[in-house]
């Protein structure tokens, strides 16, 4: 495995972050705890949860079951980077939700006990809270981090000007600010490439590339009939994308590697990109993508890419010199 530091922060995180999504709603306890023994055995010491995770088995399952899993061996959390969320409506409670201070300071209390640690290294603001001040939110994570409840901020699906704003108030008040921001970027879906990436390379802010294989669309046609691509959704957006992804998946043949792993290793190329995240569902998904982070990409293959999969174009700021 190989580790790159978590955006300007100090913290080696390993390039692939294991994701846990998938644990209770689609991944049983005991094979998510398979799934954790064999990314801890491979070198991945970044783990990446939230609060909401859990799906039809309920908020909070996911954290469980971490929790769970950490619980049976007390060495393995100094060796984890454990990442967390906060924001999304944790019950029906009009305050149980967003990024107040009041909110944010017991939705990190309730993480913390599931998880059953003392801590969590990252804590990241799921979306961005229009209707939170700036000044609250920093008050509130200054709180925690005094507490030694969390270590770093990030942020989660925050456009470039947010990211910008968040960093500069925090500079304001002396404090380290974001360290990372959790994107939707993948070869299919390029749009952060306009604003976040460049917000995120100006404020050392580490990006962490969600969805990397676009709801499994990049995975290639031969796994493209099980789990979420069995949805309209996305046969509809299989069809309508059939020709590039074909282009693609031709030229992963001939690189004699998966498609999974070709746009992985495309995320690890792009410039101020930490980690990339993988949500396996088994062990045998996890073993599948360990590589990811040996290949190497050649210029040409580059190039190829981005004419199968071209970048959104310039950057509004374009304009400027």
């Amino acid at each position: 495995m190989q580790y790159r530091k978590l955006g300007r922060s100090a913290v080696n995180v390993s390039q692939l972050c294991l994701g846990t999504m998938n644990f209770g709603p689609r991944t049983s306890e005991s094979e998510s705890f398979d799934i954790l023994n064999r990314a801890v055995e491979a070198g991945i010491n970044f783990i990446d949860t939230a609060n909401q995770y859990g799906g039809d088995k309920g908020v909070g399952t996911t954290e469980s079951i971490v929790g769970k899993w950490l619980a049976q061996d007390k060495s393995r959390r100094n060796k984890l980077v454990i990442a967390s969320k906060v924001h999304e409506p944790m019950s029906d409670d009009i305050n149980d939700r967003g990024l107040s201070a009041r909110h944010i300071q017991m939705a990190c209390d309730a993480s913390l006990q599931r998880l059953g640690v003392e801590h969590i290294d990252l804590y990241q603001m799921h979306h961005i809270d229009r209707s939170a001040p700036i000044e609250e939110i920093w008050q509130a994570m200054e709180r925690l981090i005094a507490q030694g409840k969390i270590t770093y901020v990030g942020s989660s699906n925050f456009p470039g000007w947010a990211i910008a704003r968040a960093n500069e108030k925090a500079i304001t008040r002396h404090q380290l600010g974001l360290v990372s921001e959790q994107s939707l970027y993948n070869l299919l879906e390029r749009r952060a490439e306009l604003e976040v990436l460049p917000a995120c390379q100006a404020y050392g802010v580490g990006v962490i590339p969600w969805s990397p294989l676009s709801g499994g669309l990049l995975a290639g046609h031969s796994s493209a009939a099980t789990g979420r691509r069995q949805s309209s959704e996305a046969k509809s957006a299989l069809a309508s994308k059939a020709d590039q992804l074909n282009r693609f998946e031709n030229l992963c043949g001939d690189l004699n590697e998966s498609p999974s792993n070709i746009a992985l290793a495309w995320l690890l190329r792009q410039p101020g990109v930490t980690a990339t995240i993988i949500g396996p569902g088994t062990a045998a998904q996890l073993n599948s993508v360990l590589t990811v982070p040996d290949i190497t990409l050649s210029n040409q293959t580059l190039t190829d890419l981005d004419k199968i999969f071209p970048p959104c174009g310039a950057a509004p700021e374009a304009y400027a010199w």
